[in-house]
């Protein structure tokens, strides 16, 4: 089995055991996902989502967030850890939507990556759900689960797992299958303990055929 042919029957068979698997953390508009995904670095995504509701009633849209000073976000972000820097990026990205796309979220790879605090993860995360664009989100479980599954070989760097995938993932299900990746991670393939024998790709994986 070719690595395009792996990467479909992992497709089919994920979309199969989690039809509805779609981002993890709660957001209404495209600039609370780039607040969200800022804050759940090195932080749960459970935490983040307890979080941004305390933040967003004090600092309801783009031009508040952008005209607040950054120690009254750390204040109120300080849970989800590393407060300081976390609020310093969402106080400089919110003030450059405001300023420069008239409180806009841009839908293109380059204008995202150009925001504060915005990396290749964050930019595919809002290119896939915000706008339904192709998008490879490379987190912990997308670059765990497809080391394990064997999509790619002894690769821990993102952009190295993104371009890898691009080449063995069609497009159009890149978004949805990083969904999945997070979905199956916490459910069953879990860091440090994968449940094997309850795992639907354990025939065509490679770490569950050399655990089998």
């Amino acid at each position: 089995m070719t690595k395009k042919q792996l990467a479909l029957e992992v497709i089919n068979r994920l979309r199969k055991e989690y039809p509805d698997a779609d981002c993890t953390l709660d957001y209404s508009e495209a600039w609370q996902l780039l607040v969200s995904v800022r804050l759940a670095a090195q932080c749960t995504d459970a935490r983040v989502d307890k979080t941004t509701p305390l933040l967003y009633e004090k600092f309801p849209t783009v031009e508040a967030l952008a005209n607040a000073d950054p120690s009254e976000i750390e204040e109120i972000v300080r849970p989800c850890g590393l407060g300081k820097s976390k609020a310093r990026d969402i106080s400089a990205c919110m003030k450059m939507l405001h300023e420069k796309y008239d409180d806009k979220v841009p839908d293109n790879m380059e204008e995202l990556l150009a925001l504060p605090g915005v990396g290749r993860k964050s930019a595919n995360l809002v290119m896939g759900d915000v706008f339904g664009k192709p998008a490879i989100v490379t987190d912990t479980h997308c670059i765990r689960l497809s080391n394990l599954i064997g999509l790619v070989d002894d690769e821990k760097d993102p952009a190295k797992v993104e371009k890898a995938l691009w080449k063995i993932i069609p497009p159009e299900e890149g978004n949805s299958l990083c969904h999945r990746f997070v979905w199956h991670g916490r459910k069953v393939c879990v860091a440090r303990r994968p449940d094997c024998s309850n795992c639907c790709l354990k025939d065509i994986c490679k770490y569950g055929k050399k655990n089998a």
